[in-house]
């Protein structure tokens, strides 16, 4: 893991120092260490969490009498295999680091040789000889990449914090993606909140050359995988050397690693392929809540924990502790991202960071295996959805801001933006191939939309937010080829999910457990967005410039009414709010940095 940034100057020579500003923002991403590499108008910038090759493996690395340099965030999990065979063919490795194999393999094959790396990774490489940088991003998009292109520069960083003080003016926010957050969470796609900063895609590379044109390409992409006929013994068999094989490069590291354990089933399997790895007990965490009727995961997870034998924490939130998170979750995700799961995951990696650096996570699953309620609906309901809002079958059809008193209170802005908010699932489900499933669609929609820019986002702020890294070994593309191209049969019978691997898993783990409802990763916003607080996050929102400009704040009254007398207005109270912090720490005051416990009150101007 790691923060990568840098510069490409047009007609101008990079200084050194002025790459120390991104450097200071990506802190928190490195904070074992930090390089520098400049070349003509060309700069890197690297800032370090010792993983592998702790005492030689500093970044940038060099090779080919330093005509090429590579600067790196994530782990190539395929290094061990891959340096021996490029060491066969005739390179010589200078450091044992996983990321120098991207410098070498670039110099066989500068066209093809992101699709020899299997791993989460976002890089960038400077090529001397060609004049050129290398950008790229992993097939899944584990690992962020920003970047910005101006007349006089190209600016790239692995967060958006750290573009901002290379720009000659603040940029904009973009209304539609804005809008994109409001209705669907996330905005998801090239466009960020920011006008002019873009995300490099998933499975992307991009080069820019020393007169910053530009060359974009796609080198893997879920649309070439096929469906299978297989019967449930073939899939086995075939599944059960490849996962065996991701994990074994999964554990590779020189610190130790833990796992974030919830009550479900992906990270029960994950904990039963780890303790079958290690001789010592796994070391695991889980989180619960304080006073919330809502049911939480927590007694599940020390069940499992128990019988695995762990080494086991569990976390117990209060409502404070949840709200106090607030400012730090905002400025740890860069762009807006409204996802309640990011405060205890937050909470959780504060915990772990305390001792480890690497730990272990379930995300992916759902979507490789086909293992979310709403790719099951019944076929009318699917065929009224469709009726209503055709483009998707029926799939990701509706606004989160649905009811005529959310959408009262969308600004001028928001409102002529309103129409396009389904526009990323459209794209989605129109490149799918016309010969997969409906399950297929979705699952594919999800893969290249919310998964990036949502639940991965998640997962790589909040723990980076702490200087520790996330593995997520079913985001492994192998297993993702593997699980979208399994018949649907295997995935769902219409009632009961992921059948293949809850299948599959009944040898490592309790079928008692396996089998247990899922409930999903809860977290008690609405039952906890009251009393006086929510009073005093009226007012202050209200009087919010900010919100002011983007929001008609004459139907609030409405609207905090609704969440005093039914609660159904917290997802839309909390945008809001997230909107106002997000506002003063990255348009009024950026620099500033929230601790992880923050009345968020004091942070909305």
């Amino acid at each position: 893991m790691c923060g990568i940034a840098g510069l490409v100057l047009k007609g101008r020579s990079v200084q050194a120092d002025s790459l120390q500003p991104m450097i200071e923002r990506l802190a928190h991403r490195g904070p074992d260490g930090h390089g520098v590499f400049t070349e003509g108008g060309f700069g890197l910038a690297h800032t370090r969490l010792a993983i592998i090759d702790i005492s030689g493996g500093r970044q940038p690395i060099l090779a080919d009498e330093d005509r090429l340099a590579v600067v790196a965030n994530g782990e190539i999990y395929n290094y061990v295999e891959l340096r021996e065979a490029l060491e066969r063919e005739g390179r010589h490795f200078v450091t044992h680091s996983d990321c120098e194999t991207i410098l070498h393999a670039y110099a066989l094959d500068p066209e093809g040789f992101a699709g020899r790396l299997n791993g989460m990774f976002a890089f960038a490489l400077h090529d001397g000889v060609r004049r050129r940088l290398v950008l790229g991003r992993d097939r899944l998009g584990i690992k962020p990449l920003f970047y910005a292109v101006l007349p006089d520069r190209l600016v790239f960083a692995s967060e958006l914090k750290a573009i901002l003080p290379l720009l000659p003016n603040a940029p904009a926010i973009d209304a539609g993606a804005f809008s994109q957050f409001l209705h669907t969470h996330c905005s998801t796609g090239e466009e960020t909140l920011f006008a002019g900063i873009r995300r490099l895609g998933p499975g992307e590379i991009l080069e820019v050359d020393a007169e910053l044109n530009l060359r974009k390409r796609r080198y893997w992409t879920p649309l070439d995988v096929t469906t299978r006929s297989l019967d449930f013994a073939e899939a086995e068999a075939e599944f059960e050397g490849l996962f065996e094989q991701v994990m074994k490069e999964h554990v590779r590291s020189d610190v130790p690693y833990g796992l974030f354990l919830s009550g479900g089933n992906d990270s029960a399997i994950l904990l039963a392929m780890l303790s079958r790895l290690q001789t010592q007990p796994v070391r695991t965490y889980s989180i619960g809540y304080v006073d919330a009727t809502m049911k939480d995961e927590l007694g599940e997870a020390e069940r499992i924990a128990q019988v695995f034998g762990s080494r086991h924490t569990s976390i117990r939130l209060r409502r404070e502790d949840l709200f106090r998170r607030i400012p730090h979750t905002v400025w740890a995700a860069d762009d807006l991202m409204r996802d309640y799961a990011s405060f205890p995951t937050s909470a959780l990696s504060e915990a772990a960071a305390k001792e480890l650096k690497v730990v272990f996570t379930g995300e992916g699953g759902d979507e490789a295996f086909g293992g979310y309620r709403r790719y099951r609906q019944p076929r009318l309901v699917w065929l009224a959805k469709r009726l209503l809002a055709p483009g998707t079958g029926g799939f990701r059809t509706r606004s989160e801001w649905w009811r005529k008193r959310s959408q009262r209170l969308f600004g001028p802005a928001l409102a002529a933006e309103r129409k396009n908010f389904r526009a990323p699932y459209l794209k989605a489900w129109s490149e799918a191939p016309a010969a997969w499933s409906q399950l297929q669609h979705c699952q594919y929609t999800d893969l290249v939309t919310d998964l990036p820019d949502s639940l991965l986002v998640k997962v790589d702020r909040m723990m980076m937010g702490f200087g520790l890294e996330g593995r997520v070994p079913f985001l492994d593309h192998r297993v993702v080829e593997f699980g979208l191209g399994l018949p649907d049969a295997l995935k769902t019978d219409g009632k009961q999910p992921k059948i293949f691997l809850r299948r599959w898993a009944e040898r490592y783990v309790p079928k008692d457990h396996l089998y247990t409802r899922k409930r999903g990763f809860t977290v008690p916003v609405r039952e906890w967005l009251g009393g006086e607080l929510l009073d005093r996050l009226e007012g202050k929102l209200s009087g919010n410039a900010a919100v002011r400009e983007w929001f008609d704040t004459r139907h609030f009254p409405a609207l905090f009414q609704a969440q005093r007398e039914k609660g159904n207005a917290s997802r839309e109270i909390f945008c809001l709010m997230q909107f106002a912090i997000w506002h003063r720490l990255f348009i009024e005051q950026p620099g500033l940095k929230p601790s992880p416990d923050e009345d968020p009150l004091d942070w909305i101007s």
